[in-house]
């Protein structure tokens, strides 16, 4: 804590000049410096006038300042830091008369431990530390999850994120409790999911909520994949396949998107590595990039690998030979996927995206399945059809793969579909203008002043065909697209004779 407290002591100095009142530094990033953890959000609390404190640091830090509660008295200063990242620092009041009230209506013992800025000294009513010190999960108080709910969520991240026991007596409390999820908001809901989504462990995650009986509050769906038995080459039902995919897609990202390419040990995730090394920054570019509130793609996609298969218990049929199938399921998928996704209050463009990658995440099997690798056109389909959800498409499948086949995967039935995953690639980052987006040679008043068309659908299906025909090779200059139009329309008007 000495070596935290070093670090931040300018910080903390100009904190308590501004408050003119007792500082405290409270839950997670006490909890977050006493495991050597370094944390980027700082929670303080004071008596009174939070707001007009967080002004004041605002002013003499040159942060931003927002409100973020106005009836609760909470506001919050954003810091850029020299490496380029932020630093966040919350500003509110206490929660009941004092410190020692504040930290026993917290959640979690090892999150109710608050650093005195003007003493140094650490206050633990609780029994944080003794719990932190023993890894172990114990609630502040059985009530906790009563007035708050989403702390059944919030125990589950914590004792995958932290490696933590949870106690008899708190998994007790989180079974009684997780019919109330249902009470919270959906935004509520939607946060702790995506902390859960986006922190690792997604398929362990999974099976503690279904143990705690939690599934039913935030992704109801997934409860009816269980025992839904499938055709080889899979070994799994739909459920445990499910988090088999959850569980590779970590394995994938880890590889192909992390800084870190240490789990390329693994002779699958070598091959990963060995066919798709050219493209980890471009990925790593695209899988962090902000789509809203602050969330990145990853939490989406980890949502959709959740739902991929979520329509093949409706989609199953047996044939004669005995053989399980599931046509269309995915765009019986892409359905259900919408709907959660809205009723989780997430933006459009989200909802669209993971629907997308639901709706998609055949395409790349059925590529990897042809004999050749994905011609010109494949590729230009595929990229018109997915849009932003393309490399996620391509990242989803890889894990898939990898949950289907689990330890009976051949070498060369992965090689294929890392073929198809490249070329695609290929054509999004090497030879976009030429195959993904070619630049239209005739834009739509060309063709009313060359060919005296009238606007409507007829210009937007000659242009669509125009630009397939220029990422494919068959145009490569305006003569050409003028002759290709000219025949188009030609054959247009014998069909219709």
């Amino acid at each position: 804590m000495s070596a935290f407290f070093s670090q931040y002591a300018s910080l903390f100095a100009t904190i308590s000049a501004a408050a003119g009142q007792p500082v405290a530094l409270v839950g997670g990033a006490v909890r977050d410096a006493m495991l050597g953890r370094e944390s980027h959000d700082l929670d303080f609390v004071l008596e009174r006038d939070a707001r007009a404190v967080g002004k004041k640091v605002a002013n003499a830090l040159g942060g931003g300042f927002y409100m973020l509660d106005a009836a609760r008295d909470t506001a919050r200063v954003i810091l850029s830091a020299a490496d380029g990242g932020r630093l966040f620092l919350d500003f509110a009041t206490y929660r009941g008369d004092c410190l020692d009230a504040d930290l026993r209506d917290r959640d979690f013992t090892i999150n109710a431990m608050a650093l005195d800025l003007a003493s140094e000294t650490l206050v633990d009513p609780t029994g944080g530390a003794e719990d932190l010190r023993l890894r172990r999960l114990r609630l502040c108080s059985p009530r906790g999850l009563v007035s708050d709910p989403a702390r059944v969520l919030r125990a589950v991240r914590f004792a995958l994120r932290l490696n933590l026991k949870i106690l008899p007596e708190t998994s007790a409390a989180l079974r009684e409790a997780a019919g109330l999820l249902e009470r919270i908001s959906p935004e509520r809901r939607r946060d702790e999911l995506f902390r859960i989504l986006e922190g690792g462990r997604v398929d362990s995650a999974m099976r503690l909520l279904d143990h705690f009986g939690a599934l039913p509050g935030v992704l109801p769906e997934l409860q009816g994949l269980k025992g839904v038995e499938q055709s080889a080459p899979h070994i799994y039902d739909v459920w445990e396949h499910t988090l088999s995919v959850a569980r590779e897609l970590e394995t994938v990202l880890a590889v192909l998107v992390d800084e870190d390419a240490g789990g390329a040990a693994d002779i699958h995730a070598s091959t990963l590595l060995l066919f798709l090394r050219p493209y980890r920054a471009q990925l790593r570019e695209h899988m962090r990039a902000l789509l809203s509130a602050g969330r990145t793609p990853r939490g989406l996609l980890f949502l959709a690998a959740l739902y991929h298969d979520i329509s093949k218990p409706e989609k199953r049929t047996v044939e004669v030979s005995g053989r399980v199938r599931f046509l269309e399921h995915e765009h019986a998928g892409a359905r259900v996927v919408e709907e959660r996704a809205r009723a989780l209050a997430l933006s459009t463009p989200e909802v669209q995206r993971v629907t997308g990658v639901v709706n998609h995440h055949m395409r790349v099997h059925h590529l990897a399945a042809a004999p050749l690798p994905p011609t010109r056109r494949a590729v230009y389909r595929f990229f018109k059809a997915t849009g932003a959800a393309g490399p996620e498409i391509v990242l989803l499948s890889l894990a898939d793969v990898l949950g289907t086949y689990g330890p009976t995967l051949g070498q060369q039935t992965l090689e294929n579909e890392l073929i198809a995953a490249r070329t695609l690639l290929d054509g999004l980052w090497q030879t976009p203008q030429e195959v993904v987006r070619p630049q239209r040679l005739l834009n739509g008043s060309d063709l009313q002043k060359i060919f005296r068309l009238q606007p409507g659908r007829e210009i937007g299906q000659l242009l669509e065909e125009m630009e397939e025909a220029q990422a494919v090779g068959d145009i490569t200059g305006r003569e050409e697209a003028l002759r290709f139009v000219e025949n188009r329309l030609k054959q247009m008007k014998l069909r219709e004779e």
